[in-house]
């Protein structure tokens, strides 16, 4: 019986293609390997060479020898140096400076405003703390206006004259009688008020007053000087006052922060924890806010 024979297999004759395939994976993967040989990072060698530069390049930091007598010297030179400034001195000096401003701008501002005082229209008062130039809105504004009359303009522009050298703080402060506005414009005193000293600062900005040295705040009707009943005391109550402050409030301000409060650090500290047997350094006038009171 004959054997069976196995069959014969085809040849394949697509067997290079995977050789074919192999190489040129190798050949691209040479070539990406020599590409990024050959690039450079421009700011990894700037930084290199400027670093090799400066180490090379850099005098030597000890050219003479110091003698041993003057080293104590030097010591106490480079201690005085690095010493940080004491800022209550700087506090100190400040709010002396800006008192004596005050007593400047008063007597200039009743030297130049005299005509109108004696009118009753401008009223002038210091205290050491604040200096208060108090303007009735008969010069200034019309009724249930913030657009300020003609009259009005010169009269502050040359207190923007006489404010204008000092650094002392300005705020502007808007007070209206206890009658009612209910208008597209001032839904309410509180509108009106603000806007109003809005007007007066845009002027003293306008006269050179330096604009980060001034507040524009509106106090509507709820701080009266005067009764609300009767036309004498609602023509007293509409008032613009300049509150013009004896300390730096942008030293107090970077002061006044959270931590500060919590750990009774810096200015804040010292204001809302006295030590032992002595008062509290807040009263009013110490710090200008917002919330200072009016005078009577």
């Amino acid at each position: 019986m004959a054997r069976r024979r196995k069959p014969e297999e085809h040849e394949n004759l697509e067997r290079w293609l995977v050789s074919y395939a192999d190489f040129i994976t190798l050949l691209f993967a040479f070539f990406v390997v020599l590409y990024a040989m050959s690039s450079v990072n421009e700011g990894k060698y700037k930084i290199l060479t400027e670093s090799l530069l400066s180490a090379f390049e850099k005098e030597p930091r000890s050219m003479n020898p110091i003698e041993v007598g003057a080293i104590k010297i030097v010591r106490e030179q480079i201690t005085a140096q690095d010493r940080p400034p004491n800022p209550l001195h700087n506090e100190r000096v400040a709010d002396g400076e800006y008192k004596e401003n005050l007593k400047t701008m008063a007597e200039q501002i009743k030297q130049a405003m005299a005509g109108l005082m004696d009118q009753g229209l401008i009223s002038v008062s210091e205290d050491g703390n604040w200096l208060e130039v108090e303007m009735k809105t008969d010069i200034l504004f019309g009724s249930g206006s913030a657009e300020l009359s003609p009259q009005a303009v010169p009269v502050l522009r040359q207190i923007a004259a006489i404010l204008r050298p000092f650094p002392n703080p300005v705020n502007v402060e808007g007070f209206t009688d206890s009658i009612p506005i209910h208008t597209p414009e001032f839904p309410s005193n509180w509108e009106l008020s603000a806007a109003r000293a809005s007007s007066v600062v845009r002027i003293l900005q306008a006269g050179g007053v330096d604009p980060r040295r001034m507040a524009a705040i509106g106090y509507g009707q709820y701080r009266p000087i005067a009764d609300n009943s009767t036309p004498e005391g609602r023509n007293k109550n509409r008032r613009v006052v300049l509150a013009i402050s004896a300390h730096d409030t942008s030293k107090e301000r970077k002061a006044l922060n959270p931590q500060a409060f919590v750990r009774g650090e810096g200015l804040a500290g010292r204001l809302l924890a006295p030590g032992p047997g002595t008062k509290p350094a807040i009263s009013r006038g110490n710090i200008p806010s917002p919330s200072r009171p009016a005078s009577p």
